[in-house]
Parts: C-alpha cells; structure tokens; sequence
C-alpha cells in the first residue's frame, strides 16, 4: 500500500466511524444525580452496597460517607480484602450503625481478588437490590435514588454508571478523556444498551442490580478469574436475557489519582492485553489500525503535496470532532484534541508492555498482587 493510499485509507475510516449509526463517539448515554428524586429505593425492595476494600485508608471513609449522605434505605458492607493497613478500622468507625465491615478470606486459588471479595459480601446481603461500589468511589448527592428510579422506570436489570475519573494532574488532563473516548469506541454504549446486541459493557466504580441476576447467573463465581470483570459480568447477565444499561456521569467520581505518566501506564497494563484475549495477532491488527488512524495522517498533515495533505487534514480533523463531545462533557480544553494522535500512541505502548509482561510471566499486578 502506497503512502497516499494509506491516507485515502485513514480519512475513510475516519468518515466511517463518524457515520457510525450508533454514534460509539457521542455522550448521549449519561444520567447525573436529579436534586430531588421521587423515590429513594424502587418498589421499597431496599439496598446492600457492596463495597470490597483492599489498602484503602485513604479513601473508605469519603466513600462511606457520600454513601450515607445519599438518604436511602441502605445497608452498607464492606468487604475488607486482607488490608495491609488500616482499612477496615476506618471503615467501621465510618459506617457505625449503618452497616458492617466483614474480614475477608484470603483469596483462593482462580479467583481475582475483588471477585472473590464481592462472593464474600454477597452472602451478608439481604436485600433486593444491590449496589457494587469501588472504595474510591464518591457519589454525588441524590445519584442512588436517581438511577433506582431510572432502572424501574425504563425496566432494567443492571445498571452502570461509568465514573468521572480524577482530572487534576496534567497527565490525567489528557489521558483520561481520551481513556473514555477509546473505552466508547470499543464498547459503544448505544450497542451495548440495546437489548439482543452482543456488546456488553459496564463499568466497575457503580453497578446497580438485582439479587436475583446476580443469582441466576452465578455471579461471581461463574467469572472469578476474570480480571475485566466488569465487562465479563455485564456479558454474562446481558447474555442470560436480563436488560443491561451503561452510561457516563458526573455524580460518580473516582478519588484515585493517577498523578504521572508511570501510574497511568501501570493502570492500562494491568488488563490491555487480557482485552486483547493475551493475543499477538490481535495486537499486531490493533497496531497497525491505531497508526493508520493517527500517525499516517499527522505525517501526512506536513506533506509537500494537495494530494497527501487534505486527506490527512480531512482525517485529523474528523478525530477532533468525534473526540469533542467528550472533552466538552468533562470540562476540557477543546484544544486538547490536537493531542489524541500522541496520547493514543502511548496508549498502544502501554499495550505492548502489558504483552510483553505477560509473555516474559511476570503478570498484572495490582495491589500487592499478581494475576498470570
């Protein structure tokens, strides 16, 4: 393929992914926290939040709290997941009256770590309703009630609210819009909303369900090695006939920082490859695709010729239009989407280093353990 094929090729994939009709690049799929929502649990049914917690000191009481601030019939559990610090001591001066804090078990062998603490949890929860949190998540006021009443009303089985991750940091600033914006690009929220599509997604911060899906899908024991877990759950639920929804919001908001490069990097390693099926073929597709879409036409972009140079201005500028709604919906500079091309690119090398580590056996690692 010659040069200028490659960027006719690039500006038609650009043109594609726009005309998408189900538009994987837009925000339409969101729900922020309603000031004064009518009911606080539907149909009275009650709710557990499900909390599973591992080396989070810093972060277990805010979560707590903005949970108890939410005003709702809710009983809180926190699964303290074999802290090496003062988690569950925090937690349970946070919680008081409201809920308890369980010791969890170490974990067994072909289980993860956070599913094997949510099994854990799973069998103190009375309730109908159940709300699988992150400990460094915080909600908003009002956002509990606020998806009860969405999930009723529009007849839904599991509910996911994909958090606002933190943007402070400059790193954050420009890796994280664009963390969503490929996220969406996987998992288009349209298709997996959609019932009988096979695209599932969820997000992991915020899962509101039922007890019964959870039963009759035998979460979590039925994907305890998976380390996408979130993604896995919402497949095998949607896949069992249940009605799944995800969704962006503000209400939700994870506190943890990804102040520099290396902390991103660590994060996207952990699970890239494993969403790749830990294959090279796949990678090497997904290489390529990454830099026709991006470097071609930046390299095109300062190409002497008309015929080289508009294609790849025509494909860079529809990648700034798809990445807008994004950076608009999370308060970003619009300028930021000159920086896609680059960010993506470490994206891809961050990739690679997932591969690499898990070809040379060293694994993912996440707090303090590792997964093969």
């Amino acid at each position: 393929m010659t040069l200028t094929a490659c960027y006719i090729a690039a500006f038609i994939l650009w043109l594609i992914i726009f005309l998408l009709p189900w538009r994987p690049w837009a925000v339409k799929e969101t729900l922020e926290a309603e000031a004064a929502p009518g009911r606080s649990v539907a149909a009275g049914a009650g709710l557990t939040v499900l909390i599973p917690a591992r080396n989070e000191e810093k972060n277990i009481a805010d979560a707590i709290k903005a949970v108890l601030a939410q005003k709702v019939d809710a009983t809180i559990i926190v699964v303290d997941d074999c802290s090496m610090d003062n988690t569950a001591a925090i937690a349970r001066e946070a919680i008081g009256s409201s809920g308890k804090v369980i010791q969890g078990h170490p974990v067994p062998d072909g289980w993860s770590g956070k599913l094997w603490a949510l099994q854990q949890g799973l069998a103190h929860a009375g309730s109908g309703h159940l709300l699988l949190m992150d400990a460094d998540i915080l909600l908003k006021p009002g956002i509990i009630a606020t998806a009860l009443e969405f999930m009723e009303k529009n007849h839904l089985d599991f509910l996911s609210l994909m958090a606002r991750l933190r943007m402070k940091a400059l790193p954050e600033r420009f890796f994280m819009p664009a963390f969503v914006y490929f996220f969406k690009l996987i998992y288009p929220f349209r298709l997996s909303n959609r019932p009988g599509n096979p695209v599932a997604a969820a997000a992991g911060g915020f899962i509101l369900t039922t007890r019964e899906v959870l039963e009759k899908v035998k979460a979590f024991e039925s994907i305890k090695d998976a380390l996408i877990d979130d993604c896995t759950l919402a497949a095998r639920v949607k896949s069992a006939g249940f009605r799944t929804w995800i969704g962006l919001t503000r209400s939700v908001v994870s506190m943890r920082p990804y102040n520099n490069i290396r902390d991103i990097w660590h994060m996207v390693e952990r699970t890239a490859f494993t969403q790749l099926r830990h294959s090279f073929l796949l990678l090497a597709l997904v290489t390529a695709l990454m830099a026709l879409l991006f470097i071609v036409p930046l390299y095109g972009l300062f190409a002497a010729d008309m015929v080289t140079a508009v294609p790849a201005l025509a494909s860079l500028s529809i990648m700034c239009i798809t990445y807008l709604p994004v950076l608009n919906y999370y308060g970003m500079p619009r300028l930021f989407c000159i920086s896609l091309p680059v960010v993506a690119m470490m994206y891809m090398l961050m990739t690679w280093s997932s591969a690499m580590k898990y070809y040379t056996g060293q694994g993912s690692g996440w707090k303090g353990r590792q997964y093969f």
